[in-house]
């Protein structure tokens, strides 16, 4: 079996072992694999094959591994959409309750329900959106 076959397979392995993981080490790996796998088909002998694997698993751990981790998690402030208003204050235009009422939020006005299905709230109350179902805001006081 040619060398560029054996890099390739571990390429695979090591690919569907990160995306099972989400560790964000195996895919930085199989990186490396993928490049041996080209420089094994290239023609080279199995030291400088090992050779590039090593210096690439090492870039791409060192270079991808940091960057990938921070896109991982988004703090609460680069939320957006119906996400961005979960835990914003709101205030009651129109009396709500577990049937319906009208809220303004950030200047815009959304239709809502209590979170809790027998409070009931007054015109001019301040709120706190604790959900969005679909175009409904779930508010309490």
């Amino acid at each position: 079996m040619p060398d560029w076959v054996v890099w390739a397979v571990a390429a695979g392995i090591l690919a569907a072992g990160e995306a099972a993981s989400a560790a964000l080490v195996l895919g930085p790996i199989a990186l490396a694999a993928a490049v041996a796998a080209i420089v094994a088909a290239a023609g080279a002998d199995v030291g400088v094959q090992v050779i590039f694997f090593v210096l690439a698993s090492a870039g791409s751990l060192l270079i991808l591994r940091p960057i990938a981790k921070r896109h991982m998690h988004v703090p609460p402030s680069m939320r957006t959409g119906t996400a961005a208003l979960v835990g914003t204050s709101a205030t009651v235009l129109e009396k709500v309750n577990r049937d319906g009422g009208r809220v303004k939020i950030g200047g815009e006005i959304w239709t809502a329900r209590t979170y809790d299905e027998s409070e009931v709230l007054l015109p001019g109350d301040r709120v706190e959106v604790l959900k969005i179902d679909g175009a409904t805001a779930l508010v309490a006081k």
